[in-house]
């Protein structure tokens, strides 16, 4: 005997398909939600712990900009006190200077040559006299520029031929003007430093090996 199913079978299979195509559709969608969610999470606690460490280093660099400034403030006033020891050590040591320069121009002073004012300014001195002729003009330039201890870079400024006196006494004789340079105390010690260190290390013997 044969049995037929007249029961649309095919159709519930269908239907049964759907259903759990449908089921793995959501359960999928709820996945990939669940690793968005979760990658989204970790995402942003990441640019929270990026953000702290910018903040942290944006800190940090703000209080080293504060030290750099206390630095460059100390590191004036520091300036500062040496220009002013500075200062003082050179008013302490131009104290004898005029004296020792009056006493040096003397010597180095050629004959014929007659200085009829000296006037200081800052380190610098201002020469006005009478002279025979231009080269002893020339001689006392010489003896400023090589022999002086005190001076230095001695710059003529103005000469010319003048009378001076009157009548059957007057003379034809040369008005000069001329400047120098002022040396203090510490750049003669300098110097001398220098020159004995050269000196030594020049004239300091080999030592022979045995």
């Amino acid at each position: 005997m044969i049995k037929i199913n007249l029961l649309p079978h095919r159709e519930e299979r269908r239907k049964q398909l759907k259903s759990n195509f449908y089921s793995l559709l959501l359960f999928a969608a709820i996945i990939g939600a669940v690793i968005v969610l979760a990658i989204g999470t970790i995402f942003a606690q990441q640019i929270s712990a990026q953000l702290d460490r910018n903040d942290f280093i944006k800190a940090e660099n703000a209080k080293l900009d504060e030290k750099i400034k206390e630095v460059a403030n100390l590191k004036s006033e520091i300036d500062g006190l040496k220009a002013r020891q500075q200062a003082v050590e050179d008013l302490q040591g131009d104290r004898n200077q005029p004296v020792f320069m009056l006493d040096e121009f003397v010597k180095l002073t050629p004959e014929g040559v007659h200085l009829r004012t000296l006037t200081q300014d800052g380190q610098k001195i201002v020469f006005n006299g009478y002279a025979q002729s231009n080269q002893r003009v020339s001689d006392f330039i010489r003896n400023l520029a090589n022999k002086s201890v005190w001076v230095y870079k001695p710059d003529l400024i103005e000469i010319k031929s003048v009378n001076l006196g009157q009548g059957r006494d007057a003379k034809r004789v040369v008005e000069f003007s001329m400047n120098v340079a002022i040396k203090r105390p510490r750049e003669q010690e300098s110097v001398a430093a220098s020159v004995v260190s050269a000196s030594g290390a020049v004239e300091k013997p080999a030592v022979q090996k045995p």
